[in-house]
């Protein structure tokens, strides 16, 4: 609220037509100015009375009220190593879009409006670009355009995007070498005798639980990258569910493999490789940062860390196939078998992979005639791309539970909202 100065009566008139005195109304200002704003969902729980305070272990910046904090700033959590992804050079503009449209979506046959959905969801940053301008961009829950929101799963995408790369410039001759061609730790196992191709599109065929009830592999395997012991997990690895190459099911384990594989074959850190293969052709506008295991290696699954601006420079990046200005950064043959429903084998094509989504190259593809694709991360966290409309969304979240693991509302809203942006914006959603 912004005061103009005041003489000690004003013009204003009362209930009755009389004047109201200044100091009455300053009052009435200092009280309004004290009142609770609207609260944002489940901010007590996410720790608002404490700062919204980053975890001070291995353990609690996964849980409440840590969340906000932590993954916003996993730089500062104890214990846990970082590797920095620096940019460089000239930074790619998001001018604001004036007049931006209104967005609204629909859902359960209720019409709401972007504020709606912010006042409905556990949302910590929400950006939405049309053409490279931005149309919309909030945060929520005291974070700022400072923020570096943790990835979780979008970091999958990351990864594979590194090994187009990788393998444009010759470093993977082929995607159907088997992966301890180039990773020396996974020779004589199960994941060593994948092909990168089948890893890439999570089909191992090799059973590693991802449940997030913390009995199950991935607990196993985030333990081991805090406390020692990644590849001895990864080599584990022994039963199948069915033959490699044949059916998609999810599993983390094969994406810290693909990290492994693209470090080992460039001889270099993930982080080194995201920075120049990525990060500054792109034109971040801030670093970013990988969280690293103890045995050295970065967490390719899920733990990129970057602003929100520039997960949408990395979105924007995909929408126009991979290129900044005239500059190729991701190979287009790669990134259209990475992204193109129609180029996918019949059992990873949407409604086959899963009862809704295809799966390709690391990323998620919806099942529209355009194509559209996407990064999720299993608390909320998305950057979805469709590029002929020039259409990107971004949204950072704390969604209670693991997708899968929790009332499969919010996520539900969040692809209506989606389906809102094409339409307000003139996309398609056939």
């Amino acid at each position: 609220m912004t005061l103009t100065p005041l003489k000690s009566k004003l013009s204003t008139d009362g209930p009755r037509g009389k004047t109201v005195p200044a100091r009455a109304l300053l009052a009435l200002c200092a009280a309004l100015a004290l009142m609770p704003a609207h609260a944002e969902p489940d901010e007590a729980v996410l720790g608002k009375n404490q700062g919204y305070p980053v975890g001070t272990n291995g353990g609690n910046w996964y849980g409440n009220p840590y969340r906000v904090g932590s993954w916003s700033a996993m730089d500062k959590v104890r214990v846990l190593s970082t590797r920095k992804v620096e940019r460089a050079g000239p930074v790619t503009p998001l001018p604001a879009m004036a007049p931006a449209p209104a967005i609204q979506y629909r859902y359960r046959n209720l019409n709401y409006t972007l504020d709606e959905y912010l006042e409905r969801q556990r949302v910590t940053g929400l950006l939405i670009l049309k053409d490279g301008q931005i149309v919309a961009e909030r945060y929520r829950y005291g974070r700022s355009d400072n923020a570096r929101f943790l990835s979780f799963s979008m970091a999958k995408t990351v990864t594979s995007m590194l090994v187009g790369i990788a393998q444009d410039k010759g470093l993977i001759a082929s995607l159907d070498d088997r992966a301890d061609q180039y990773d020396r730790d996974m020779a004589g196992s199960a994941y060593g005798a994948t092909t990168v191709r089948q890893l890439l599109r999570m089909s191992s065929g090799l059973t590693f639980t991802e449940r997030y009830d913390g009995t199950d592999d991935i607990a196993r395997m985030s333990r081991a990258a805090v406390q020692g012991g990644m590849v001895d997990v990864l080599r584990s690895i022994t039963d199948r569910h069915d033959p490699p190459g044949e059916k998609f099911v999810y599993a983390s384990a094969e994406t810290e493999v693909l990290g492994r594989v693209v470090a080992a074959a460039a001889r270099r850190p993930l982080a080194e490789l995201t920075s120049e293969w990525l990060w500054q052709p792109l034109g971040a506008e801030q670093d970013a940062f990988w969280v690293v295991a103890r045995d050295g290696h970065e967490r390719a699954s899920g733990y990129f860390n970057a602003t929100l601006r520039d997960w949408g420079r990395l979105g924007l990046m995909l929408a126009r196939d991979g290129r900044v200005g005239d500059k190729q950064i991701v190979p287009l043959p790669y990134l259209m078998d990475a992204t193109d429903a129609t180029r996918q084998p019949p059992a990873f094509r949407p409604h086959s992979a899963t009862p809704y989504m295809g799966y390709g190259y690391q990323t998620w593809l919806f099942p529209l005639r355009e194509r559209t694709f996407g990064l999720q991360g299993v608390h909320g966290q998305a950057v979805f791309v469709q590029p002929k409309s020039g259409i990107v969304m971004v949204q950072t979240a704390v969604y209670e539970a693991a997708s899968g693991q929790q009332n499969p509302e919010p996520f539900r809203e969040r692809n209506a909202l989606w389906l809102g942006v094409l339409r307000s914006l003139g996309g398609s959603v056939d």
